[in-house]
Formats: C-alpha cells, sequence, structure tokens
C-alpha cells in the first residue's frame, strides 16, 4: 500500500518497525562507500595485459616510424588517434590524443575559452561582464564545478527522457552570454538517458547568439553497454554537424579511464580541422607532447574497435549483475509505495534515485550514519542545489554484487524511514 494512503496509526507503526531494523543495521558496523562511478578490482584486472603489450626490448615505434620515447606530435601518435576516433565514431584526423582524463581536456578547453576565447568569438570570455553555461539537470557534478571555478553563472535546464529540454537550450542560447553546454550525451551521468536523434539534431542545428558557442560533449560512456546485445544507439554529432555547416560547434571527448585504468589511460577530443588548430596552438605553450608510450600501449592492446567491443564485453559480465541487484532491491523494497522511482539504464555506470521531495538530505544522511556513504544530495544538480532536494545518484560498480545488494537494503530502509516521516509530518 502506498505510504500517502495508510491511516495515520498505521504508517507510525510502520516507521516504529522501520526505525528498529535501522538500529540494528547501524550497530552491524557494515561500512561501504558508493560516491564515486569507479571500477571495480576485478575490472582492473581486464587490462593487466596491456603491461605485456609493451617490454624493454620493443621498438618504441610508432605505425609511421615516429619513436614514442621522444618529443614531438602532440596530437598523438596515427595508431591511438584512429583507436579513439573509432570510439568517437569521427575522423581521426579530427582526434587530438591527450593525457589519461577527459576532464583535463575538458578544463583545458574552458581555460583556453576563457583566455583566449574561440574562432568566432571577440576574444576571451573573460571580458565579457557575465558568462553562462547551460547544464542539463540532473548531470555530472564535475563539469558544473569547472564552470563554477571559472566563475561562470549555471543555468540549470532538466534533463528529459530524450535529453535536455531543448526548447530551453533553443530560447538560452539567444544570449550572447551564453558560451557553452554541458551534455554526456549517452547514457548520461546520472540518469542514463541516451540523447535521443531529435536532440543530436537540435543541438547540431542551433544557433547561438555568440559565435564561440562550444558544445562541451562528453561521451565518455561511448562503448559502456551493460547489455552488448541491446545497446543504446547515439546518433553522430559531426555528421550532424556537418549537414548544418556548423562543425566548429563542438567539442568531444572521451577517454579510456573506464575501458582499461582511470589513472593509467588515454583521453582525446575530437573537433573541426579550425578547432583542432587552434587548440594545438594554445595547447603547444602547455606541452610538447602527451605519454605516446602509452598510447602505443593501448593501441597494440586494443587494435580497433572490434577488440574494444569484446573488451566492453567483459566489463558489462562483471558490472551487470552489480545493477541488477540494485535495481531488483529496489523493486522489491520501494515498488508500490509511492515513495521513489528510478532508471533501469542500458548502460554507463550509474543509476539515479528520485526520492519524495524534501527527502534526499535526509536519506543520504541516514545512509551514513548506518555506514554507507553516497553522492551528496544535490551534486547532480549546479552549485550543489536540488530544490527538490530528490535526486540521489547511486555508483553501484566499485563494490561486490553481494555489498551492493547490502547497501541497496539499507538505502531502501531509509528512503522509507524519511517518506514515512515527512507523510506523518504532513498528516
Amino acid at each position: 500500500m502506498k505510504y500517502r494512503e495508510m491511516e495515520k496509526d498505521a504508517l507510525a507503526a510502520e516507521l516504529s518497525g522501520l526505525n528498529a531494523k535501522y538500529v540494528s543495521l547501524r550497530e552491524a558496523g557494515f561500512k561501504l562507500d558508493l560516491s564515486r562511478g569507479k571500477p571495480g578490482a576485478d575490472q582492473l584486472e581486464l587490462s593487466m595485459p596491456m603491461f605485456d603489450a609493451l617490454g624493454s626490448s620493443d621498438a618504441m615505434l610508432a605505425e609511421n616510424g615516429f619513436d614514442c620515447r621522444n618529443y614531438g606530435l602532440l596530437e598523438g601518435i596515427p595508431e591511438a588517434r584512429r583507436l579513439m576516433a573509432d570510439i568517437l565514431e569521427a575522423d581521426p584526423e579530427e582526434v587530438l590524443v591527450g593525457g589519461n582524463s577527459s576532464l583535463n581536456l575538458m578544463h583545458d578547453c574552458v581555460s583556453i575559452g576563457f583566455i583566449h576565447g574561440y574562432p568566432g568569438g571577440n576574444g576571451g570570455w573573460h571580458k565579457a561582464d557575465k558568462v553562462k553555461f547551460i547544464c542539463p539537470a540532473p548531470g555530472y557534478d564535475r563539469h558544473f564545478s569547472i564552470a563554477e571555478h571559472f566563475g561562470f553563472e549555471l543555468v540549470a535546464v532538466p534533463m528529459l527522457s530524450g535529453g535536455p529540454d531543448m526548447d530551453a537550450v533553443e530560447q538560452l542560447v539567444r544570449d550572447p552570454a551564453v558560451k557553452g553546454v554541458w551534455c554526456v550525451p549517452k547514457y548520461s551521468n546520472p540518469s542514463g538517458v541516451t540523447f535521443s536523434d531529435e536532440t543530436v539534431r537540435r543541438m547540431a542545428g542551433l544557433s547561438p547568439a555568440a559565435g564561440d558557442f562550444r558544445i562541451f560533449w562528453d561521451n565518455a560512456y561511448a562503448v559502456h553497454d551493460l547489455y552488448p546485445e541491446k545497446p543504446d544507439v547515439l546518433l553522430n554529432l559531426p555528421d550532424e554537424l556537418k549537414k548544418t555547416g556548423k562543425q566548429d560547434m563542438a567539442l568531444i571527448f572521451t577517454s579510456t579511464a573506464k575501458i582499461t585504468f582511470p589513472g593509467g589511460g588515454i583521453s582525446a577530443m575530437c573537433a573541426s580541422p579550425a578547432n583542432i588548430s587552434w587548440l594545438k596552438k594554445h595547447y603547444s605553450y602547455q606541452t610538447i607532447c602527451f605519454d605516446k608510450i602509452n598510447m602505443l600501449r593501448h593501441a597494440k592492446f586494443l587494435p580497433d574497435l572490434a577488440a574494444v567491443k569484446e573488451h566492453m564485453k567483459k566489463h558489462a559480465a562483471i558490472l551487470a549483475p552489480k545493477f541488477a541487484a540494485v535495481l531488483n532491491t529496489l523493486e522489491s523494497e520501494l515498488g508500490g509505495l509511492g515513495v521513489a522511482s528510478w532508471n533501469s539504464p542500458n548502460g554507463g555506470y550509474f543509476i539515479s534515485l528520485d526520492v519524495m521531495d524534501g527527502c534526499a538530505k535526509r536519506v543520504v544522511a541516514l545512509c551514513k550514519d548506518a555506514g554507507v556513504t553516497l553522492t551528496g544530495a544535490g551534486a547532480t544538480f549546479p552549485y550543489g542545489i536540488d530544490r527538490h532536494d530528490a535526486n540521489i545518484r547511486l555508483a553501484p560498480t566499485f563494490a561486490t554484487p553481494d555489498e551492493v545488494e547490502k547497501a541497496a537494503e539499507l538505502l531502501c530502509l531509509c528512503v522509507r524511514i524519511a517518506a514515512a516521516e515527512k507523510e506523518l509530518a504532513g498528516r
């Protein structure tokens, strides 16, 4: 029975029983940190053979004969550019391969815009009275924090079932102060949404007032399917931009952070020739080149897209049971109570849980007090402010399936306690 339909005395009795169970679980001393979307140790083991791909006696030569031990090739070695282009469904000549972090590339691109601007604009964004970035929410907290770090105004737009509210985005870009929009287009963090074809086409067709407006297209989960036999399919943004003649409008990012090693992978950005030329010019003052030996190691371990997909099937076999453990527990413990809703993603690293308005902070606090650390309530919104206090990002990837299930049971108990408290307070 839904909590709002229960008699007050029955709901009070329900809460009393829930609190007793909570005290018992808290005293059991269970500890687990599920605050970030990190690969588990079993996933990291999948890429250990990569260290055998290059030995000290091997020639450290790229396919073009370049010695990867030396300076040069700011854009990356050819085989790494091709690998990352295949993941992004892009032209290798429009790809620059970086270090281990795509977030680093995104920060750099914002920094370049802030200091120098981009072609089509009037110089560095710092000259403007105000700079705004569009932030689909719930979304990726680190995107928002980059823009906030530079003093930009964060403008939230709702995430819908097919991606950001494009009516709102199209209206907002009429403001010349709006210089960018953050996007995680496939298996969005945290909602798991893959942008619809219509959303991608409308993104490619934007007519922003700012000539140096850029779409920051973070395709972090391009090949991260939980069910490889039925993956979500994302329409190719570079192709759509070429149709609209607006190739310069997007900067596209990805990395192997959750394919090989989070701290030791390679990242990449895809952009138009004009953007790549502009970025290389500014990068040349920062670095002569990125780690080409690591690029070579990756290219030997994952020589083509087929190898990447086979490798990702192994990840999916590890991750799918963890997601199933959470989703099954949510359904069995919360289904039919009218106190929460959640998504069932086909890929990515997160589950998005919406509890009753005004209850997310209470749920997170209850969980933490009982030993389970979740992402902070509000973290998925600009400035950390969820005006409904309802969304909680769940990251089930790091722990074992048994640990995840145990944590999910505690979470559901806390959701029910918070919901019952709110219902009784309103009676």
